[in-house]
């Protein structure tokens, strides 16, 4: 095992230094810089995660049998997938870094531009055209590198004061706490 000592230098931060700790022994090979390195790289997984579960409502799996959903699941990394496509190719015809490209503002032209996309009495060279304004649309703004920038992992809105529909509708009581009006019959 090799321990990497890895120091912070962005202000701000919770921890001034952290360990590494890797198998990939060869120091020539894997230099501790470029690991340290690949590890703040890894913020970007959890930001394509947080693309495929909350951007696209994954969130919330709504199939009721594991193999709908299996397949449930299957079609949300089918649909990233063809999004990702659509902003590779968008920003190839910018010269932009996919990294400045905004998943959620992608989705958001794609679903503006689907309807006028799926026209039958579009000749070729109007839905090229649709589509070159699609591209247009998905590099427009790109998003501002910020690094070094914290995330906080926390809910921006607070749960309701409701109790979790733990057994079935018809067996579930209300409390007689819950509606005032029943609170001053009792």
């Amino acid at each position: 095992m090799r321990q990497i000592k890895v120091t912070v230098p962005y202000p701000g931060f919770r921890v001034r230094y952290f360990y590494i700790v890797t198998t990939l022994l060869n120091a020539a090979h894997y230099p501790a810089e470029e690991l340290a390195d690949l590890y703040s790289q890894r913020w970007d997984v959890e930001l394509f995660f947080r693309d495929v579960k909350t951007t696209m409502g994954m969130d919330v799996l709504r199939c009721k049998t594991p193999d709908m959903v299996r397949k449930e699941i299957l079609m949300h990394f089918i649909a990233d997938n063809c999004i990702r496509r659509l902003m590779l190719d968008a920003v190839k015809a910018a010269d932009l870094a996919v990294r400045v490209v905004s998943f959620k503002g992608s989705l958001q032209a794609l679903r503006n531009s689907e309807p006028h996309l799926n026209q039958r009495r579009l000749n070729r060279i109007e839905r090229s055209r649709l589509i070159a304004d699609l591209h247009e649309a998905i590099t427009d703004t790109p998003i501002r590198q910020r690094p070094g920038r914290s995330e906080p992992r926390c809910r921006k809105r607070r749960p309701k004061n409701y109790e979790l529909m733990t057994r079935p509708r018809h067996e579930m009581k209300e409390a007689p706490h819950r509606n005032r009006y029943r609170a001053e019959t009792i």
